[in-house]
């Protein structure tokens, strides 16, 4: 019993060891600057400065119900420091808030803004928040939504 006791419990603290994830913490992931980029003809965006490129044509269908007219818009987006990324664009009603996926993004929130589309929205960085100015509108947001 006594050498089961002996083998069983280091055995258990180098599996248990074995299986814990490393995690590089504190991180800070945002862009200092919001990018505003147009959309290609295949409904791409690409950001050189990050590397940076994601297919953005779903959130027109999603904004417009129409998937088709996206080609020469202009999109703006930011990345907060906990790595969520913010859409939107002129005309959006919302701000789309995506998470990193493997191969992808995965919307994480839809946040309503403007019942009547933004005429000219801008993003800017209020850590730990998100700032979204459209003239004489503000809005300050998180992944979770409105920051009252």
């Amino acid at each position: 019993m006594r050498i089961l006791k002996y083998i069983f419990i280091p055995l258990l603290v180098v599996i248990t060891a074995a299986c814990s994830s490393l995690v590089l913490k504190p991180g800070d992931f945002s862009w200092p600057i919001e990018s505003a980029l147009k959309i290609d003809n295949k409904g791409f965006i690409e950001e050189q400065r990050y590397a940076f490129t994601i297919k953005v044509k779903p959130i027109f269908f999603e904004e417009f119900a129409d998937s088709n007219n996206f080609a020469g818009k202009e999109i703006r987006i930011i990345r907060d420091r906990l790595g969520y990324v913010y859409i939107t664009g002129k005309s959006f009603k919302n701000v789309y808030v995506f998470m990193s996926v493997e191969g992808g993004m995965k919307l994480e929130e839809k946040i309503l803004v403007a019942e009547k589309g933004l005429a000219s929205p801008a993003f800017n960085q209020k850590s730990p928040n998100i700032e979204l100015l459209d003239t004489p509108n503000k809005y300050l947001l998180n992944h979770k939504g409105l920051v009252r």
